[in-house]
């Protein structure tokens, strides 16, 4: 069995669930899990985890992302882009300045409304499913962060070159973000609409645009049997915690799951290892098993995630 996570550059017209199950049939692996959906027409990074890895999905699924969007205003849809059904026009006055001044009041957290095309559940019902219906329910507000809004590039109307039209931007956000309610806000704040043109995700944790791989690309390391250059082992997103490596004669404590004290381990450097939470713990043989924490109360390490 394969275990590691494959950046995935998600293409236009696949569902995330597409994309574990292309995967599944190209590595010949059930155990194959994405980390955070990404809208049919939404392109870009989607990291996808295999074997043990799966374990990772809710980890990932909780980091920050970034996004480039174009953000069309004048128009809003029942489905906050532009594949949706027309709501409403209404003229575009805003200038570059006010479009900036806008967009900068929305840096920080704000309590933003789900969209109704989501997979969000309200009584044990997808909201999707309920505005397929031709339902429009309440949606409770939830607090997102945004941590920065760039504007990239502005197109003026047709009419007045001082007007903003269209505007891409690059976002970076909390998790439960969604940036086609990012863009409906922006819209009402400028008192014309708006809704979201195009969404390319382009990155999440340390998985980036430039080195995601299309399906097809992948398909071809396997046949060429150079995939293992292109999974990154599980470890490699832990790199930041401190590296210990269990004694031989602890090892049946480790694979069994149970906790380890200081004489079990033995430290990658001699640093001060006071005020250290969590260890990337390796076997006697160098072979990554998993996170522990520490715990004041028993003077040990606890397991947090195993990957054996």
């Amino acid at each position: 069995m394969m275990n590691g996570i494959i950046n995935v550059y998600k293409e236009k017209g696949f569902t995330s669930f597409d994309v574990c199950a292309k995967l599944r049939g190209i590595l010949k692996q059930k155990k194959i899990g994405h980390t955070g959906t990404l809208d049919p027409d939404a392109e870009g990074v989607l990291p996808v985890c295999v074997g043990n890895a799966t374990k990772l999905c809710d980890m990932l699924t909780d980091k920050d992302k970034v996004y480039e969007a174009v953000l069309t205003l004048g128009i809003t849809t029942d489905t906050e882009d532009m594949t949706g059904e027309v709501l409403e026009r209404r003229p575009v006055t805003a200038t570059y300045d006010r479009v900036l001044e806008v967009i900068e009041q929305f840096i920080g957290t704000y309590d933003q409304i789900p969209p109704m095309y989501s997979a969000l559940k309200v009584n044990g019902q997808k909201l999707y499913e309920l505005a397929r219906q031709g339902k429009v329910i309440e949606r409770k507000p939830r607090t997102v962060t945004i941590h920065a809004i760039e504007i990239l590039e502005v197109t003026p109307s047709y009419d007045c070159s001082d007007v903003v039209q269209e505007v891409r931007m690059r976002v970076s956000c909390s998790k439960g973000t969604y940036i086609r309610s990012l863009c409906r806000d922006i819209g009402e704040a400028l008192q014309c609409g708006g809704c979201m043109k195009s969404l390319i995700r382009t990155k999440v944790s340390i998985f980036t645009l430039e080195n995601a791989l299309r399906l097809a690309e992948i398909e071809e390391c396997v046949k060429t049997q150079t995939l293992d250059q292109v999974m990154l082992p599980v470890d490699q997103l832990f790199l930041s915690m401190p590296k210990v490596v269990v004694k031989k004669e602890a090892c049946k404590l480790l694979y069994n799951g149970n906790q380890l004290k200081e004489e079990n381990i033995t430290w990658e450097n001699d640093s001060n290892h006071n005020n250290i939470d969590k260890i990337r713990v390796y076997d006697s043989e160098d072979v990554f098993t998993g996170i522990y924490e520490y715990d004041k109360r028993k003077n040990c390490y606890q397991p947090v995630k195993m990957f054996l």
